[in-house]
């Protein structure tokens, strides 16, 4: 006999993007297998030059590192790393807003959201929080663990990869009905690769203001934005744009994507509101610091000049945006009739087999079908491909049984052998459903 568990761990599955990979890793012919793991943004690009010269520099003389001794930080994070942040929201921003807002270090975005959601509704609260549905799986776990309740805009993915329309009147409908403490926006859009427009955010932004509640904008992938009408951002409101604004904003920063320091676990809450920065500083004392050595990798971009940072940010989007348009057009070839997201923003596609499959199909068990069993040959080489299922972004679990998200994270070889893999693998997976 041994100790009860308590019910939310025994309730608790792995994350809908990390899954794949653990299945993957139960197989037992995994060593000759290649798993092109396309589940988790998990980027293999390498960061920024400066950010690896501060790596390689850790245990020189320059470095505070470098007499073995790796101190805490204050729980704000270092003023560099602090600064580093603010530095690249600024970069591409017409107005300068480094003295209106305040920055905590995190251990990456996901804990900054957390932080967010404890500022904004608390645990346990009785008033919900909106999301634009699907939405980042960790909003939806988070949100769960602290017992916040969830209200939804719902969007769906159309036929030409576009999706519906996020409707201004609808959402504040849904803030009168169901009276949210704030709403989360996520510009360049995870999951969907699909990107808010800044005329859009204006107008929530608008909305917030009237109804009196907090706008939260995850911009881990502002600056890789694929559209003619540049990035969007709620840093880029004034009080002259949308009056009132100023003093309810808050962004979620991260290293991981823009800068493709996934590892180094550095996250930040910027927010122009000083009392919330304040309360925020004082609940994460509890966690003492973000990772010091990661913050000292970061901070090295505050050295950067503007231009330096919209050059980097340009590279980035050219290379994905080249590998996403190919990846789709390639995938509406090799399987007729899949749907596949238009890239607009960020790294993600995602794709519907709902015109191929029948009314039990459920991307679930496709997904563990391709992680346990299923593999092709493709240039003398087995391989299998590891996915997120887009049921994980739903508030509502039973929506998006045939949808998959793809994040371009691999290199660009193996992403150009996607389309082949995946044809093979949803055929092998269909005749196997008839056999068994």
């Amino acid at each position: 006999m041994s100790p009860s568990i308590s019910e939310h761990y025994q309730q608790r599955e792995p994350s809908a993007i990390r899954k794949a990979q653990l299945l993957f890793n139960s197989r037992k012919d995994k060593k000759n297998i290649e798993a092109i793991n396309l589940a988790i943004g998990n980027i293999t690009l390498p960061m920024h030059p400066i950010m690896i010269e501060r790596m390689n520099s850790l245990d020189r003389g320059n470095s505070p590192f470098h007499n073995g001794v790796v101190k805490y930080t204050s729980s704000v994070g270092t003023q560099e790393c602090q600064s580093a942040f603010i530095h690249s929201i600024d970069a591409e921003l017409t107005n300068d807003i480094s003295n209106k807002v305040k920055c905590v270090v995190t251990d990456g975005g996901s804990q900054a959201m957390e932080l967010m959601l404890l500022g904004v509704c608390g645990p346990s609260s009785e008033k919900p929080i909106l999301f634009i549905d699907p939405t980042y799986t960790n909003y939806i776990e988070f949100s769960k663990r602290l017992s916040i309740p969830i209200t939804i805009f719902s969007r769906k993915l159309q036929d030409d990869g576009s999706y519906s329309d996020i409707n201004i009147n609808d959402i504040s409908n849904i803030i009168d009905i169901d009276n949210p403490c704030g709403i989360v926006l996520i510009p360049g859009d995870n999951p969907t690769g699909q990107q808010i427009s800044q005329e859009l955010i204006t107008e929530i932004a608008k909305v917030c203001v009237e109804k009196d509640i907090w706008i939260i904008s995850d911009e881990a992938y502002r600056s890789l934005y694929y559209t003619e009408a540049g990035q969007s951002s709620i840093w880029a409101l004034n009080d002259n744009i949308v009056p009132g604004i100023n003093g309810r904003r808050i962004s979620i920063e991260s290293s991981s994507k823009m800068w493709n320091a996934c590892g180094l676990r550095i996250g930040a809450l910027v927010t122009d509101n000083q009392i919330l920065h304040n309360k925020v500083a004082s609940e994460y004392t509890a966690n003492l610091c973000a990772n010091v050595i990661g913050q000292y990798i970061f901070g090295s971009i505050s050295t950067l000049s503007k231009n330096e940072i919209r050059n980097w940010y340009q590279d980035q989007r050219i290379y994905y945006y080249s590998l996403m348009k190919d990846l789709r057009e390639k995938l509406l070839i090799n399987i007729p009739a899949i749907i596949v997201s238009n890239p607009e923003s960020a790294l993600y596609l995602v794709i519907d087999f709902k015109n191929i499959v029948d009314d039990e199909f459920n991307i679930i068990n496709f997904i563990e079908y391709c992680a346990t069993k299923g593999k092709c040959m493709v240039d003398k080489n087995n391989y299998t491909i590891l996915l997120a299922p887009m049921t994980g972004f739903y508030f509502n679990s039973n929506c998006g049984k045939t949808q998959a998200r793809i994040a371009i994270v691999e290199s660009k070889s193996l992403i150009e052998k996607v389309p082949q893999i995946l044809s093979e693998l949803i055929k092998d997976y269909l005749y196997y459903l008839k056999l068994n």
